[in-house]
Order: structure tokens, then sequence, then C-alpha cells
């Protein structure tokens, strides 16, 4: 079974510029990879996969869950929990849309003090 890679630090970096701002989201080892969380709950992790592609999950509403896994590569629904889905990343992706939708799982997973803190397009 092949090695999962690294994730690269600057990708981990571009993924903590959004996230560090944002009140107590704090980065961490992952089982693999790196994730972010507020409290207990998990808010990104971007991990390398036994693919060698790199990808990074985070919460999204019930029915964005629906569109992305309808929208196919590079978007995906994880196989675990009912609002996680992902993107596959690389020096290639949209990191201005990423940077949304991390933002947008935040709000999801902070508590409603937190994340009424975090200003959001209309």
């Amino acid at each position: 079974m092949p090695e999962r890679p690294e994730v690269p630090a600057w990708m981990v970096r571009r993924i903590d510029d959004v996230l560090a701002a944002l009140p107590d989201c704090e980065q961490e080892d992952a089982w693999v990879g790196v994730r972010w969380r507020v409290g207990p709950a998990t808010v990104a992790h971007v991990f390398g996969g036994e693919d060698q592609l790199f990808r990074v999950t985070f919460r999204a509403e019930p029915d964005e869950v629906m569109a992305f896994e309808h929208l196919g590569e590079p978007y995906f629904r994880a196989e675990w929990g009912g609002n996680v889905v992902g993107m596959l990343v690389d020096d290639g992706s949209d990191w201005t849309e990423l940077g949304e939708l991390l933002t947008d799982s935040y709000c999801l997973q902070a508590p409603a003090r937190l994340a009424d803190q975090v200003p959001r397009p209309g």
C-alpha cells in the first residue's frame, strides 16, 4: 500500500492564513495531515491520500453538500459525516474560493458568539 505524502508546508500556510485569522481557531497535527478546530469541532482537515493527491475537507450546509457532490472534481462528498465535503487541492486550486468555503465551515462549527464576529458577504 502506498504511503500518504506529507502535506507541503506552503499548502498548510495558505489554509492557516485563512483560519488562523478566525476567533479561537487552532491548527494541530491530525492522525494524518493537519486540522483546524474551534473548541472540539473540526473546521478543516488537509491531508495527502494514498493516490498522492491532497485533499481538504470542511463542513457545509446540507443543500451545499448535495451541490458539491454533483459538481464533481475537484469537489467531493466525504464518506463520513452528513455535512463533510472536500476539495482536491494543488497549486492551481482556486484559493480564494477555498478561503470562502473554509470561512463558511468555521461559521458552521463555531459557537454563535464566535461565528457572529466573522464578516461574511451578504
